[in-house]
C-alpha cells in the first residue's frame, strides 16, 4: 500500500518494480549489483483516481506515460536498492499530488474605460512618431 494523502492509497497490485544494473561509472559494484529501480504504476486502470486526475496525470507525466496507460519512473541515483525504491515511490507520490490539484478557472474581465483610452492615445502617439520618420513632402 502506498499512501498519497488522507483519502487516497494505492494498492500493491497497481505497482510493480523491476531492478536493473545502474548506468554510468561505479567500478565493480555497478557491474555486479542490480540497484536501479523501475517503478511501473498502472494509472489508467487505477480505481482510486478519478478521470480528471488521470488526464492531469497524463499531461504531467509526459514521456513517462506509456501507450497502455502506465507511468514508468526510473531511479538510479544511489548505490542502495532500498533508497532507490524510496526515491521512485516519492516521485510517484509527488506526481500524483500535483495531479490532484485542480487548476483554478479563469474569470474573464473587461479592460477599464480609462485603460482603453490610454491604449488608444499611446497608439496615436506612436503612429505620429513613425509617420514623422518618412521623407518630407516637397511643396511647390
Amino acid at each position: 500500500m502506498l499512501r498519497i494523502n488522507d483519502t487516497i492509497t494505492l494498492a500493491d497490485w497497481e505497482m510493480s518494480e523491476f531492478f536493473t544494473r545502474s548506468q554510468g561509472p561505479g567500478g565493480q559494484n555497478v557491474n555486479k549489483v542490480e540497484t536501479a529501480v523501475e517503478l511501473r504504476f498502472e494509472a489508467e486502470r487505477s480505481p482510486h483516481l478519478s478521470d480528471p486526475v488521470k488526464t492531469r496525470l497524463k499531461r504531467l507525466a509526459g514521456r513517462r506515460w506509456t501507450l497502455d496507460g502506465a507511468i514508468v519512473i526510473r531511479a538510479e541515483e544511489t548505490r542502495s536498492q532500498a533508497r532507490n525504491r524510496e526515491l521512485a515511490r516519492e516521485r510517484l507520490i509527488e506526481l500524483i499530488q500535483q495531479a490532484l490539484i485542480a487548476p483554478k478557472r479563469r474569470v474573464a474581465t473587461k479592460p477599464t474605460y480609462g485603460s482603453q483610452l490610454r491604449r488608444l492615445k499611446a497608439k496615436t502617439v506612436r503612429g505620429e512618431v513613425k509617420s514623422a520618420r518618412g521623407k518630407p513632402e516637397v511643396e511647390e
